[in-house]
């Protein structure tokens, strides 16, 4: 497991330890080794160098999963640039918000994407501000010659005279904005190989590892795959568009070890594989990584039973502070069914607060707050930093959960998506739970709506399996009846669907359904 203060050093060491052994491989059949990497890395570097881009520029990208995609990110940590990797969900709207706010230099997109003209877009809001500039990609990155590039720096570099400093920021990741404008959180190299060094640890990867990079490569969990596959000389398996029908096929042909990335792959991989006339689809699969979203524990048992491996290997994060607890490929069943494991190693720190103000015990339930080498430096908008940090200067997550007397922690959902019926506290995720343990549910989710009588009712919002009828609320009921859910707990309302509305690292978006089942106010 390679060492390195920035993601350059570590491109450079892979290249001269393996580098003839496989970086990374596409749907298109195209592939590079760690030399190769290393060398496509410094030529971009030097053409992006011709455009102006130099340590310290302001640089934002759009790109779905790619080999351009993890070039560029390779050429902007040579050049020291601070890179903003963008969502290719985010629109006209999300992107000018971005631009401006982090007074970007240079936008580069693709010219269509899954059917989205990005390339008009890009000069469209360039066109806006004289600052800044757009590049399109017709696929291919700029190249140039990197002899002329300049030579490579650390910067705030800690010293005799200054053991405080601390690096620049050199990524700039924007949250998903659900409800409101995205956050930009800064983050350093060091902070990103934090959480990167932990999980590769956490999972026991090694250079015969094949890593499923299927979700989109601009969220933090791409920045972490990349660094992590780059310490362990393991490979990844990039993916532009996820087909549940196509993709673990793919996946197969090409030796995947690390099923990642969510419930919602993870569904898909099990549903391919019942489709198997019973040889294993994944046979050499060592682990179904997870993270980003609930994880039902009944999915981590049946792949484990169907598929092999150590079933799913989830941890738990945001990306102010990614992955800050993980389980580990040898922890029991029970830890991995229920839990996301314990604080990311080697330094990462996790505690519950009670509504009092005061720690909670083990199996007490409190606000998780999170603090570690992978923290991010701060908010862009520093408005935003008033009540990010508690006293102790613990980040606060928002989120709900529990550590048990081992360490680990289950999450029981969020501040804000707890429902609250004639004062009662009910967990939407604690029903999600069980209803997917029902054969015929596909995937559930349970959110608050408002209600004259009891303040919030509880509703069920399902999509049935391939083939099943929908089901009633009475139905529903009785199902979680017999799982002892409480009578108080039972939901109300049943919606069936045909899928739920999921972001693309698929968490299901539940202001989405709050809004499809709310009444229009009258005007």
């Amino acid at each position: 497991m390679l060492q390195s203060r920035t993601l350059w050093e570590l491109i450079e060491q892979r290249a001269q330890i393996t580098p003839d052994h496989l970086f990374a491989v596409d749907e298109k059949e195209r592939s590079l080794d760690f030399k190769a990497y290393y060398t496509e890395c410094l030529h971009c570097a030097a053409g992006l160098a011709e455009r102006g881009i130099s340590a310290g520029s302001r640089v934002s990208w759009v790109l779905p999963t790619c080999l351009e995609s993890l070039v560029l990110a390779g050429a902007l940590a040579r050049l020291g640039a601070r890179q903003n990797p963008i969502l290719p969900i985010y629109r006209e709207r999300e992107i000018r918000f971005i631009t401006n706010q982090s007074e970007c230099e240079l936008l580069i997109v693709p010219t269509e994407f899954r059917g989205f003209d990005y390339a008009s877009m890009a000069r469209d809001l360039a066109s806006e501000t004289g600052s800044l500039q757009s590049l399109v990609l017709d696929p291919r990155l700029p190249m140039g010659d990197p002899s002329l590039l300049p030579d490579f720096h650390l910067s705030a570099e800690p010293s005799i005279e200054n053991e405080s400093a601390s690096p620049d920021p050199t990524w700039l990741f924007y949250t998903s904005g659900t409800t409101a404008d995205p956050k930009g959180a800064l983050h350093s190299d060091p902070s990103l190989l934090a959480y990167s060094r932990g999980m590769a640890d956490c999972l026991c990867l090694d250079e015969t590892d094949r890593i499923a990079l299927v979700f989109p490569v601009t969220h933090i969990g791409g920045a972490g795959w990349l660094m992590a596959g780059l310490m362990a000389g393991a490979a990844q398996i990039c993916v532009a568009v996820f087909d549940p029908d196509e993709t673990p096929a793919l996946l197969a042909r090409h030796g995947v070890t690390q099923a990642a990335a969510g419930t919602a792959f993870h569904q898909a991989y099990l549903a391919a594989q019942r489709k198997q006339e019973g040889d294993l689809l994944f046979p050499g699969v060592r682990a179904f990584p997870g993270g980003g979203a609930p994880k039902p524990p009944q999915l981590h048992l049946d792949l484990k039973q169907e598929m092999g491996g150590a079933g799913i290997v989830s941890g738990y994060g945001l990306t102010e502070c990614p992955t800050c607890t993980m389980n580990r490929v040898d922890d029991t069943d029970e830890k991995l069914a229920h839990t996301e494991g314990r604080a990311n190693p080697p330094a990462a720190r996790i505690r519950v607060m009670r509504p009092d103000g005061r720690e909670a015990k083990p199996g007490e339930e409190g606000e998780i707050r999170a603090q570690g080498p992978q923290l991010f430096q701060g908010y862009l908008d520093t408005a935003l930093m008033e009540d990010a940090f508690d006293e102790d200067g613990y980040f606060r997550t928002g989120d709900i959960g529990v550590l048990d007397k081992d360490g680990f922690l289950t999450i029981t959902g969020r501040l804000k998506d707890v429902i609250v019926r004639k004062g009662e506290n009910i967990s939407a995720k604690e029903i999600e739970d069980l209803l997917h343990e029902h054969p015929l549910i596909r995937e559930a989710a349970v959110i608050g709506l408002p209600d004259p009588k009891t303040g919030e009712r509880a509703c069920a919002v399902v999509a049935m399996a391939e083939g099943a009828e929908a089901m009633s609320l009475s139905e529903a009921a009785e199902f979680l009846r017999q799982h002892q859910l409480m009578t108080q707990k039972l939901p109300e309302q049943l919606e069936i669907v045909d899928a739920l509305p999921r972001n693309a690292t698929g968490k299901v978006l539940k202001h989405e359904l709050r809004k499809r089942l709310l009444p229009e106010p009258d005007l």
